[in-house]
């Protein structure tokens, strides 16, 4: 019994997804056989009749099979878990010149909307990821269409005949009963190798799509490495140099009043003194910004325990054990880290958190969750944004769930031997 339990189960979900399937491939086709029969309506021995169905055919299936891969991608991903990436090409930014034109990467135009238009139709048109969904909408109806209308087909069929009691009848409903019940589990599946074989992007479009990541990358990097020799200059400029100046100067000023004013000179002398302590500290932060001792000293576990003492949350820290990573790797982590926990206390309200940093087989893997208000995003230019790209240079991503309300949970991976 269990196993007829199984078994139909089964075959109610296959024949529900069968009908699923058949109905997305079989959306070019109808659109097809709907231009034919306008035309043989409007006259089929007239040639120039043909001319209005050949249009909506070229129309409908360039409408059409963007929409219909991208379900059919949702499909595969929902029923089987296989992530078939799209390779579409990103729209890049639209900025105004100071002639008042917009340039879209392409060409000038006199208004935003025009550039915006025009982007999208030349991306369309050059996009490589287009013409694979166009083969696909013409392949599919007549492999995994066919197959996967085979249960709902088969059903149709035994149900004409039950309309039609007769002698020969009653086989035929019952070879179409088999059919459909029996086949029902397994023609959705079709689906899923057809669309592995026609979406799945070509290694000559992945390697330009890494070529086109790494250079966004290599530029993203220069970038914040730019940013970061500026903000060091700025630190020493304002802060330990100003403080460095100050402190010659009281020495200046306390070696004249030496001998005319000794109290003068020894109150000077104090202050030096603690002008130099103040230098000292200043650069004990700096240098802690760029590489905390802690880090190079203990390793990335610790040195995130001793941030969270830092932290005025209740964080708690969970680890395997020691990891010990390449230095550019513990330090993108750390800070990391610390910006997450930096965000928490600042935008989220929060008042625990939560880190976890575990070693599997391909990489780092780090959780930081707190129980703020929720709503953190990527914002372009925004903090997560730079750490999501400063993340990418390691090959490493960052996933974001943080509904209203709360809790927040951001997952760090960064793959490494």
């Amino acid at each position: 019994m269990g196993r007829v339990g199984s078994w139909s189960v089964a075959a109610g979900v296959g024949f529900g997804r069968a009908c699923v399937g058949a109905a997305v491939c079989m959306l070019v086709p109808v659109v097809w056989a709907a231009a034919v029969l306008l035309g043989v309506w409007c006259g089929a021995e007239h040639p120039w009749s043909w001319i209005g169905p050949a249009v909506i055919v070229c129309a409908g299936t360039l409408a059409l099979a963007r929409t219909v891969c991208r379900t059919v991608r949702f499909l595969v991903a929902r029923w089987t878990g296989t992530d078939i990436p799209a390779g579409y090409r990103e729209a890049g930014p639209v900025m105004q010149l100071s002639t008042g034109y917009w340039w879209n990467g392409f060409s000038y135009e006199r208004s935003r909307r025009d550039a915006v238009m025009d982007q999208r139709m030349r991306l369309w048109w050059s996009d490589p990821a287009t013409w694979r969904d166009l083969r696909f909408a013409v392949v599919a109806p007549f492999t995994a269409g066919v197959l996967s209308a085979l249960p709902p087909a088969a059903l149709a069929v035994a149900v004409v005949g039950l309309a039609r009691p007769g002698t020969l009848a009653r086989p035929v409903v019952a070879g179409a009963l088999v059919l459909s019940v029996g086949c029902a589990p397994y023609a959705w599946r079709s689906l899923h190798r057809v669309a592995v074989r026609f979406l799945r992007p070509s290694p000559a479009m992945t390697l330009a799509e890494r070529v086109d990541e790494l250079t966004s990358q290599r530029a993203d990097a220069t970038v914040a490495q730019a940013a970061e020799i500026r903000r060091i200059e700025r630190d020493l400029h304002d802060g330990a140099q100003a403080r460095l100046v100050a402190l010659g100067l009281c020495l200046a000023t306390a070696e004249r009043l030496m001998d005319r004013d000794p109290e003068q000179a020894k109150a000077l002398m104090r202050e030096a003194r603690a002008g130099a302590a103040a230098s000292l500290t200043e650069l004990r932060e700096l240098i802690r910004g760029i590489s905390p001792p802690v880090l190079s000293e203990r390793g990335l576990v610790d040195a995130v325990r001793a941030l969270a003492l830092d932290v005025p949350l209740d964080v708690a820290v969970r680890a395997d054990g020691p990891l010990r990573l390449d230095a550019p790797i513990e330090s993108a982590v750390y800070f990391g880290v610390a910006e997450l926990l930096t965000n928490a206390v600042k935008h989220a309200g929060a008042a625990r958190a939560h880190v976890s940093l575990v070693r599997d087989d391909t990489g780092v893997v780090v959780e930081v969750e707190d129980d703020g208000r929720g709503g953190a995003d990527a914002r372009p230019g925004g903090g997560l944004a730079g750490l999501r790209r400063r993340l990418a240079v390691f090959d490493g991503t960052l996933a974001i769930t943080s509904p209203q309300g709360g809790p927040t949970r951001v997952r760090m991976a960064v793959p490494c031997e």
